[in-house]
């Protein structure tokens, strides 16, 4: 009985943390998101506010020192600065493979990317785990963005 119970605890735990949204993660069928969807909508930002982000040649040490507080707080628990996943993708060249725009609108609009975005969706299909909203401020965001450059190599 008692394994029974403790079985049953590990379901439900399991099930709450990957489900962040509240409801269901698969949608019925004709119900899926596309780009007509929201005239506004940009695969290359995804979506929400971030639509043009100014990004310097070099790392701007205030940034980058704000970034790396936040990523040793609200990331490090999930994503390593490697290309090996934790929870969560590893950060290793995510600076080439994104823009900032979609980085900085994935990190502060979680669940809307993960909802609509084909590149946030495909991360969630890889890890199996949906990223939490850290409640992260723009000006963290851009920060989180500095280190990731700083982690890609930009000097």
């Amino acid at each position: 009985m008692k394994k029974v119970l403790v079985m049953m605890l590990v379901v439900v735990t399991a099930y709450a943390c990957g489900n962040q949204n509240g409801g269901s993660t698969t949608k019925a069928p004709g119900s899926e998101a596309t780009t007509n969807d929201n005239p506004s909508y940009d695969p290359q930002r995804g979506e929400g506010k971030f639509t043009k982000v100014e990004v310097a040649a070099t790392i701007d040490a205030k940034l980058l020192e704000n970034g790396t507080k936040v990523y040793t707080v609200k990331c490090s628990a999930c994503h390593k600065l490697t290309g090996e996943k934790l929870v969560g993708p590893g950060w290793t060249g995510v600076t080439k493979r994104h823009t900032a725009e979609w980085i900085m609108n994935f990190v502060t609009n979680t669940d809307a990317m993960l909802n609509k975005d084909p590149k946030a969706q495909a991360l969630l299909e890889i890890c199996l785990v949906r990223m939490p909203n850290q409640n992260v401020s723009d000006d963290d965001a851009r920060g989180i963005y500095e280190f990731m450059r700083k982690n890609d190599g930009i000097k």
